[in-house]
């Protein structure tokens, strides 16, 4: 068990910051969960959307998000709300984390598979449905998995630490080398997508450019300001989401002693990956018209399956 001296560390937030902090969670939750699984169940219902790799990718995010959401909130309220001296044991605290921390790299893993899926799509548009099948896809999301699983369980397996002095000040457990190779892995992938997102706008921009110059007479409507937009704003959510927080670990990392003042700066930062995996169904899916269109035809089904049950009833009584 953790001795009371190393609870005192990790459990640094006072009545009000813990209110506060609770707030924000069940504020944010209950609307990313309902979202999330929202799109599961369209997916799942959609014979036309599983057959793409696109909408299993995606159907891979909202269960990341769904995941996380909830492992989060529970495990992350459960720590810091705590009042009791006797702390989950070095085995079952390592368990939950790494649960969570799979949640989280499953999602940024997802957000990277979906970019390089969009960069593909224009890159090699001959060649995409016959590179990519559902078969690839399919695989492609179960290696990502098993990929976020090990990782992610690493702490579980045996990299982690026993005394107070040699971990991370953030994380009870957790090994600061651990940490900083956690840290730079998500950095890396953040990295990449912005990079994959970057060059599809350049593809457009230079499209749109040969376009203009051959039929100079037609007024065309640009394809790649509106793709600069929409990632511009894509870019600036994962960074303002992910970004505090992966400065906090890397800080950690590299051996910083961090005060209580930044420990609780970090358990509010924290909640903004929570708020990313609310934001992801919002700009990654359903923005997509084919899963509106199925997310319409559910919601028409369910009505009429509503109505004939009501109509046996009423037929049933008379």
């Amino acid at each position: 068990m953790m001795n009371s001296s190393c609870k005192n560390v990790y459990t640094v937030l006072n009545y009000t910051e813990k209110v506060a902090i609770s707030t924000i969670c069940v504020s944010i939750t209950p609307l990313s969960l309902l979202v999330n699984v929202l799109i599961l169940v369209v997916i799942g219902c959609s014979r036309n959307l599983r057959k793409h790799p696109s909408y299993l990718f995606m159907g891979s995010l909202a269960l990341a998000d769904t995941i996380a959401c909830s492992c989060y909130t529970i495990n992350f309220l459960e720590f810091h709300l705590s009042e009791s001296d006797n702390l989950l044991g070095k085995t079952e605290y390592l368990l939950k984390l790494g649960g969570v921390t799979m949640a989280f790299t499953g999602s940024v893993g997802s957000l990277l598979v979906m970019a390089a899926d969009r960069y593909h799509a224009i890159y090699k548009v001959s060649t995409y449905k016959v590179l990519l099948t559902r078969k690839r896809a399919f695989m492609a999301i179960v290696t990502l998995w098993v990929m976020a699983a090990l990782i992610s369980f690493l702490p579980l397996m045996g990299w982690n630490c026993q005394p107070c002095e040699s971990c991370s000040s953030l994380f009870p457990y957790v090994d600061r080398y651990y940490l900083a190779f956690f840290a730079s892995l998500v950095l890396v992938v953040i990295v990449l997508i912005l990079v994959a997102y970057a060059l599809i706008v350049w593809m457009a921009h230079k499209h749109e450019a040969n376009m203009s110059a051959e039929h100079p007479e037609l007024a065309r409507m640009r394809v790649d300001i509106h793709l600069a937009k929409t990632f511009s704003c894509v870019m600036l959510i994962l960074l303002v989401c992910w970004l505090p927080v992966l400065s906090f670990m890397m800080t950690d990392a590299v051996g910083t002693k961090l005060l209580t003042p930044e420990k609780k700066a970090f358990a509010f930062c924290s909640t903004l990956c929570l708020l990313n995996s609310g934001i992801n169904p919002l700009l990654y899916t359903l923005r997509c018209r084919e899963l509106r269109a199925a997310l319409k035809s559910l919601v028409v089904g369910l009505r009429g399956c509503k109505g004939c049950s009501s109509q046996l009833v009423t037929n049933t009584s008379v």
